[in-house]
């Protein structure tokens, strides 16, 4: 194997340096992980595995232990490899520029090991002189400390049993219900609330609550090595490395096991639209824009001050789904959910006339990007079975989740930003004008198959000025706790997967404040012990009740009998599966006037049980509830044959069922 020893330094503080170097000997062996075949496939944005061949690879060579490193910088003088072996010293381990068209950087360091701490030194096309981050680095420093550390990804998972079933149990025709997750303050250290918990605590006290609550999914907030922790993490720097702030790769690697030994799928957000300007990022990497477009009304977002990636760049496509790869593959996730797909696929997005570029038509939409995420699609249920993407997608952009192969973008689902926000609009209202907004609850309906939609109540409505969700509701406290677990019960039998934000379960009382942990200490409270009664609750009825489920994203599994009682704020609706037995009726008074002998439709004549009750007292109700099974009187009603009378509870949700056979 060919060496080369890098040019000599001169200087005298530059020759103690070299000194120090002891072994290292300020030597860069030429050796290369990358295959013609991989040079071939990254130049066409083809390869979806580049973690396995770029940033920092623990090699031996010649029966010499080190690393090999690789980087693409194309614009670049030169790049070295500067770390703590080597004082830091930014000439002295240069690497080798491939001699093809590829613009990678790299060479084998001997006798560097695991937990070596590194930067690059890259020499601009401009002539700058910059310090940056790997940006395939497996494990980074805590922050504010920015240097990437050799690392690796080895495992023994004993999660085989969870990867053999997950194909059936993360399907779209069985019950999918989200508890979204921040890892840094879902709960701290009691004893020194200042500090964050390990990946192995979260998991002693996470996974077990998850179980106990019912919930099929958790959703962790990105957890790639980001700079600002006031951005949750959607200002990505490290995108291969596991945030060090709660420990080691490894120790996310136990987190996702003991998930999947409990039976609970795990889901990343993941956040390829954009990422910050920080200096040691991959902004102006090489001295040009080299991940950014450099057209800045394409490449700068201006809500987020951060950068938008160039899809229109084979390379950047290459990098982008290499990365949702390697998370699905050495992390063993169940899906992604993908943050701000609209601001991808639009120009214009968020921008004013004349601040936004074109594509080559002249028109708005962002083509490269629009082929990055079918590609990404593509690559992702191609290579792994059972696996969900999701995107966080505000548009009306049509086919979001069709298959690549009949036109879409190929995502699994997509969240139902429309129902949200006419959800909480409507729920905000005094129940005195509700009449007047009645059908802002029954509008999604008229969309609700057009997409495989979840319903979502993120981290996003609990933020920022916009009060939690128990203070979004009307009326005095209890009128808020029940408009509250009514929302929640329309939400669990609307069509559509489901996701709640922690702290949302049990009516946190304040703003989510990322540096603190939840207020756990409102347990000691009826109303709010009630409401997490009542979450629990309705995801036992939804893992129970295949009408809940089965049809979630056709028009199948629905059917309004009544909605247009606007004067008296009711809404009545069936949910139903393959098989008539399993038919529900829900009926839903959003008044706090209480309803007698309220006549429902019933499609199936016999005994009707009432299974839910969200005003029972066991979830702080009034426990106005119908005890007694009701047998249907032959009483044509709300376009049924079959009818019985009800008393509906105020500001509820009753559900019925056919009792028996």
């Amino acid at each position: 194997m060919a060496k080369r020893t890098t040019k000599t330094i001169k200087s005298k503080a530059a020759a103690t340096v070299e000194n120090a170097l002891g072994k290292y000997q300020s030597t860069v062996w030429q050796h290369s992980l990358l295959t013609d075949f991989d040079i071939s496939l990254f130049l066409l944005g083809k390869h979806f595995k580049l973690y396995e061949k770029m940033g920092a690879h623990l090699s031996t060579v010649n029966g010499v232990d080190g690393v090999y490193f690789a980087v693409w910088a194309p614009n670049a003088q030169k790049v070295c490899v500067m770390a703590n072996f080597n004082g830091w010293n930014r000439e002295s381990h240069l690497l080798y520029n491939r001699w093809d068209e590829s613009g990678i950087w790299e060479g084998f360091i001997p006798h560097v090991k695991k937990g070596e701490v590194y930067k690059y030194y890259i020499k601009g096309f401009d002539g700058s002189d910059l310090e940056k981050s790997d940006p395939y680095a497996l494990h980074a420093e805590h922050p504010p400390h920015k240097a990437s550390v050799v690392w690796d990804t080895d495992y023994q998972w004993k999660d085989k049993a969870w990867m053999g079933k997950r194909e059936k149990k993360n399907a779209l025709d069985q019950p999918i219900s989200v508890y979204e997750v921040h890892l840094g303050s879902w709960q701290r250290d009691p004893a020194d609330p200042e500090r964050v918990l390990s990946y192995g605590e979260i998991a002693k006290a996470l996974v077990p609550y998850v179980v106990e609550m019912g919930f099929t999914h958790v959703e962790f907030l990105p957890v790639m090595e980001y700079p600002y922790y006031p951005s949750w993490g959607y200002q990505v720097t490290g995108y291969y490395a596991a945030s060090s702030r709660h420990g080691s790769p490894q120790d996310l690697m136990v987190l996702v096991e003991e998930f999947h030994k409990n039976n609970i799928a795990v889901i990343l957000d993941w956040v390829p639209s954009h990422f910050p300007g920080d200096a040691n990022g991959l902004y102006h990497f090489d001295g040009t824009h080299l991940y950014e477009h450099s057209d800045m009304r394409k490449g700068f977002h201006p809500d987020w001050k951060s950068y938008i990636f160039n899809y229109d760049r084979n390379e950047v496509r290459s990098f982008l789904i290499s990365n949702a790869m390697f998370w699905l593959d050495k992390y063993h996730l169940d899906g992604l959910r993908v943050d701000a797909v609209a601001s991808m696929l639009y120009f214009d997005f968020s921008r004013n006339e004349g601040e936004y570029g074109t594509n080559e038509y002249g028109g708005t939409e962002n083509l490269g990007a629009v082929k990055f995420l079918k590609d990404m699609n593509e690559a992702l249920y191609g290579n792994f079975k059972g696996i969900q993407t999701i995107a966080e997608e505000s548009s009306t952009y049509d086919g979001v989740t069709r298959p690549v192969y009949a036109g879409g973008l190929g995502f699994g689902m997509k969240w139902m930003m429309g129902w949200m926000n006419d959800t909480l609009k409507y729920f905000k209202v005094n129940p005195i004008g509700r009449k007047h907004n009645h059908h802002q609850l029954t509008f999604s309906m008229t969309y609700a198959f057009t997409e495989n939609f979840m319903l979502p109540l993120s981290h996003d409505e609990v933020v920022h000025g916009k009060s939690p969700m128990i203070y979004k509701m009307p009326g005095d406290e209890w009128q808020k706790f029940a408009n509250l677990r009514a929302l929640y019960a329309y939400m669990w039998t609307h069509p559509g997967a489901k996701l709640l934000f922690m702290g949302d379960e049990f009516a946190q009382t304040s703003e989510w404040n990322c540096f603190e942990s939840l207020n756990w200490d409102l347990l000691q409270h009826a109303p709010h012990k009630g409401m997490l009664v009542l979450v629990k609750s309705l995801n036992e009825l939804l893992k129970t009740e295949p009408a809940l489920y089965h049809h979630n994203f056709s028009h199948e599994g629905f059917e309004w009998q009544e909605a247009d009682d606007a004067d008296q704020s009711i809404y009545v609706y069936q949910r139903r599966s393959d098989k008539a037995k399993d038919t529900l009726v829900i009926a839903i008074n959003l008044t706090p006037v209480y309803r007698e002998n309220y006549r429902i439709g019933i499609p199936v004549k016999g005994k009707w049980k009432e299974i839910f009750n969200s005003d029972a007292e066991g979830f702080y109700g009034s426990n106005k509830l119908n005890s007694d099974p009701k047998l249907t009187e032959n009483i044509a009603h709300q376009h049924q044959q079959q009818s019985i009378a009800i008393n509906l509870p105020p500001l509820a949700v009753s559900i019925f069922k056919k009792a028996g056979k």
